[in-house]
């Protein structure tokens, strides 16, 4: 019970540190530069989710057999590929709820910016142009996720794969 508590504490200042930062960006850099710049970051956090759920989906259908095979082969990677699949529901929740999770809510507050810029700019009624921004947000974040998530299922043991090799390097 007691590791569950700090799990849930150290999960929760990862969070804030991670909104801080992504809202530090976004609050700063967002209304100093035109709307593509703008646009170019929005559509940077939006993937950063999409992949980031891809990940969570890829570690909690993905078989554990490969990499034990690929771990006695020495292969860069198998091993932090096992550790991620033993922690599946927390590394799940990392990827899919705090780093999916702030990636919408960034998204969201980088919309405003941009529908407060175009209203301003093109002089369009900002109700307007904040519900269809807000609404083209939403789409682009849920249909990416849905395709992703079908090629999470099927590609999970590539995905994680390459995960694992990337995040090998961080591995202690």
């Amino acid at each position: 019970m007691q590791k569950e508590k700090l799990w849930i504490i150290k999960i929760t200042l990862l969070a804030f540190i991670i909104s801080l930062t992504f809202s530090f960006i976004s609050e700063t850099i967002m209304p100093k530069v035109n709307i593509i710049v703008s646009t170019l970051i929005l559509i940077i956090f939006i993937l950063i989710g999409i992949v980031f759920d891809i990940i969570g989906v890829a570690i909690t259908s993905c078989d554990i057999k490969p990499f034990h095979s690929m771990n006695s082969k020495k292969i860069k990677g198998a091993n932090t590929a096992i550790k991620l699949i033993k922690n599946a529901p927390k590394v799940a929740s990392c990827c899919n709820d705090m780093i999916g999770d702030i990636c919408g809510i960034v998204s969201g507050s980088a919309g405003v910016i941009i529908a407060t810029s175009l209203s301003q700019t093109l002089k369009i009624n900002y109700f307007l142009v904040t519900l269809i921004t807000t609404a083209i947000i939403a789409s682009l974040t849920i249909g990416g996720k849905a395709l992703g998530k079908k090629t999470a299922v099927k590609n999970s043991t590539k995905i994680i794969t390459k995960f694992s090799k990337i995040i090998s390097y961080f591995d202690k």
